[in-house]
């Protein structure tokens, strides 16, 4: 049985998640950021799976109806499921408090283990292994690590694990991360992935929604918990190999949480030699392809030609007498002529006027950008009008009107 957490703000990812959920959020093209854990988990056959949704569910509701369909002859499903208020009139106060609202799926289903993952990483990833490490430990939780620069651990919750794979604490975001054993250069980040026992996760859920001073988080309280019971493994995600990965993808894993953590995931897909490989067709990525006609590029004169370079353009898309670079054009994109894309991430349905320069921007669904403006080039001047993040990307929101 997996279920996957499915119910952040993505405060962080502001405007993106203005209006929808951030696992809802597009990425890459067609896909959205929930697809990449469920093609991981559907792709190890793991096919009983509840999405537990919260705030401005709409898209990612209606994204699962369309694309997460699975066979319901064979008793398969992925299923939305928004806070059922068993605790009384309230959504969902943290992970474990979403687990234990919704511990009537466990008493219907009946699991040996549950699978319990986020839905807002980018990663490939085959859950199974990891699942045959919780078996074989014999542990009451495993928590899937990655070993990250000792440096940057100050931003998770870092696991301190013997060398057999048993943790012996959990910290959240400690100011002196340990380190690996034998390696004082790394420590282990928790990937927020677990596998649980069924019968332990049910006892230390039921345990921690009756103690009013915890946070019901599963990294905060659950873990540490189980840590303290000696009954919590690390798996190691180096250890994890998917069909047709190369060597360099073994490890990846992205935290899209901020605008420039999503810019920079997003300009790997269309960099030379790409670490995360949207075209492996042994384990692939699946979402919604929408029936949408292919790509189009027009007019060819040498200052208007509708080319696109080191990009990703996705169906629907008309190219027409402009020039884009190192960019990601989503379904029914248009860019008119004399336009000049650079660097930039266009969501569906923007339309680019004639003329219109844009650079290092992000630019949500169904923007028109006014001919001849100019985005991206006074970072001054867009500050006053727009999102601008710490590295310079400009944001633009879902339906917004610029004049």
């Amino acid at each position: 049985m997996t279920m996957v957490l499915a119910g952040g703000e993505g405060k962080r990812l502001h405007p993106l998640t203005r209006s929808r959920a951030k696992p809802a959020v597009p990425f890459g093209g067609h896909y959205r950021l929930i697809d990449f854990v469920l093609s991981n988990l559907t792709n190890a056959q793991f096919h009983h799976i509840a999405v537990l949704t919260q705030y401005k569910s709409h898209s990612l509701d209606k994204h699962l109806s369309q694309t997460w369909r699975l066979s319901p002859i064979l008793g398969n499903y992925v299923t939305p499921v928004p806070a059922q208020m068993r605790r009384g009139p309230q959504w969902y106060s943290g992970s474990a408090d979403a687990i234990f609202q919704n511990l009537n799926i466990l008493d219907d289903e009946r699991p040996d283990h549950v699978i319990v993952f986020g839905a807002d990483h980018i990663y490939r990833m085959d859950p199974r292994q990891m699942l045959d490490a919780h078996i074989a430990s014999g542990a009451g939780v495993t928590v899937a690590g990655i070993q990250v620069p000792i440096a940057d651990a100050t931003d998770f919750g870092v696991i301190d694990a013997y060398a057999s794979g048993v943790i012996r604490a959990f910290v959240e975001k400690p100011a002196v991360p340990p380190p690996l054993p034998g390696d004082p250069t790394k420590a282990f980040a928790s990937m927020g992935s677990y596998i649980f026992k069924a019968d332990v996760l049910e006892r230390v859920i039921r345990a921690d929604a009756d103690l009013e001073d915890s946070r019901h988080d599963l990294g905060g309280n659950i873990i540490p918990t189980l840590v303290g019971e000696g009954d919590a493994y690390v798996y190691d995600y180096a250890d994890n190999k998917v069909p047709g990965q190369s060597p360099r993808e073994v490890g990846y894993w992205r935290d899209v949480g901020t605008i420039d953590s999503y810019y920079e995931a997003s300009m790997d897909l269309i960099s030379l030699d790409p670490i995360f490989d949207l075209y492996n067709a042994e384990w692939p990525i699946r979402t919604w392809q929408p029936t949408y006609p292919p790509a189009k590029f027009i007019h060819n004169e040498d200052e208007r030609r509708g080319e696109a370079v080191n990009s990703m353009v996705s169906s629907g898309s008309v190219v027409s007498g402009g020039r884009v670079v190192q960019s990601i054009l989503s379904p029914l994109v248009r860019v008119n002529s004399y336009a000049d894309i650079q660097g930039s991430i266009l969501l569906e349905n923007v339309d680019i006027g004639r003329g219109a320069i844009v650079r290092n921007a992000i630019i949500d669904k169904n923007v028109r950008v006014p001919a001849e403006m100019e985005i991206g080039v006074d970072l001054d001047a867009d500050r006053k009008r727009f999102t601008v993040s710490d590295n310079g990307i400009v944001v633009i929101g879902k339906n917004d009107i610029l004049d």
